[in-house]
């Protein structure tokens, strides 16, 4: 063990303090429960021993991508019944959360039917909302070459980049979140446009939620949920989004009194429609976000990267979170992307009549720090 963490790479050891320091706070007496999945050991030691530094209790649970297709394929309501009160009752014993999740083939569960999926996902649905609301808790990936394909990188470039991108300075944040949190929480009417978009809807009344390196790393958005039946209009995707194995590469979907009426994916239309339908919340929106991670400005086809890009905006059919919630209980959360830069084709987002972003940058005090010039400086 010695030996290990002589041979660690201190990169390791940072984004431990990172994740248990600054993300999930852990302190003494708590217990924390890391999700691994394709993670090298010497991270998971870093973690333990940053958790056992503090004064708390480390467990584990290491899965494999392929093993877990192999489940998935095997998806029985015996099974999963099983299987979903185990994870309710040792997530219930838990006070925090860190998942770091790897994957050598993104597209693992491509083949996995749908309804299966959705099975799995109905059945956990206690244990994954008990986490999300009653822990603390952190998701990340793990720089894997599958990864650097994705973002057309060298492995080695790549892994320069995620580590440089996760252990940022996420401190210089704060001030920018808090003058947009204001905003939004004042704000009524909101209207987004840009090439194949015209959006409308209100968040008024709604609390707006920043995120600086609290839940996901990387991180950087502010996100809220629009009044439900308030959505009125088009928008169209430009970022590649994969859900449940599936890749698309655009999206188009279009709202009446708050409800998805056409949705849109070129040769993947039946697909998108029946994710979609998986329930009534699925056909409606949970959340609302803008993205501002200054070291992300362009999609690689993994959404804990992706709805962080500088200058987007996701807008998420589905489940609706408790801390900005407009009563959306569904059980998918599919976060799609919109780039608003110039190089992706621009837009503005306002708020009762009055831009706050235009190609991507924020317009007005405050706000601007939000901006990859302040928070880069």
């Amino acid at each position: 063990m010695q030996a290990a963490f002589r041979n660690m790479d201190p990169r390791y050891s940072k984004l431990a303090k990172t994740l248990c320091g600054h993300s999930a706070k852990i302190a003494q007496g708590e217990h924390v429960l890391l999700d691994l999945s394709e993670t090298p050991a010497e991270m998971a030691e870093a973690l333990i021993a940053e958790i056992s530094a503090r004064g708390a209790y480390p467990h584990a649970e290491i899965s494999n991508p392929r093993i877990s297709r192999a489940l998935a394929l095997a998806a029985t309501p015996e099974r999963l019944a099983v299987a979903a009160e185990c994870a309710l009752e040792k997530i219930k014993k838990m006070d925090a959360y860190i998942a770091i999740r790897g994957a050598a083939n993104i597209f693992e569960n491509s083949d996995v039917p749908q309804a299966n999926m959705a099975k799995i996902a109905a059945a956990m649905k206690p244990a994954v909302d008990w986490r999300v609301n009653k822990t603390k808790w952190v998701v990340l990936r793990w720089p894997t070459p599958a990864m650097a394909q994705q973002a057309q990188m060298s492995s080695e470039a790549f892994e320069d980049f995620y580590f440089r991108v996760c252990t940022m300075d996420y401190d210089r944040m704060e001030e920018g979140m808090e003058a947009a949190r204001r905003l939004m929480e004042s704000a009524d009417k909101v209207h987004i446009t840009g090439p194949g978009t015209d959006l409308s809807f209100s968040i008024k009344s709604m609390p707006a939620i920043p995120c600086g390196g609290q839940y996901n790393i990387p991180d950087g958005e502010i996100f809220t949920a629009p009044v439900r039946d308030s959505v009125e209009g088009t928008v169209s995707y430009n970022a590649p989004t994969v859900y449940n194995g599936i890749s698309f590469d655009s999206i188009t979907l279009t709202f009446e009194k708050g409800k998805i009426v056409d949705a849109k994916a070129g040769a993947k239309t039946a697909a998108l429609k029946k994710i979609l339908s998986s329930d009534e919340g699925a056909s409606r929106i949970g959340e609302f976000a803008m993205g501002f991670n200054p070291h992300i400005t362009s999609p690689m086809r993994d959404i804990l990267f992706d709805e962080k890009i500088a200058g987007s905006f996701h807008f998420t059919p589905g489940q609706a979170y408790e801390n900005a919630d407009n009563g959306n209980r569904s059980r998918i959360h599919w976060d799609m992307v919109c780039i608003q830069t110039p190089e992706w084709g621009g837009g503005e987002i306002s708020f009762d009549g009055k831009v706050v972003r235009r190609d991507g940058l924020f317009v007005g005090e405050g706000i601007e720090k939000l901006n990859p010039q302040y928070l880069l400086g």
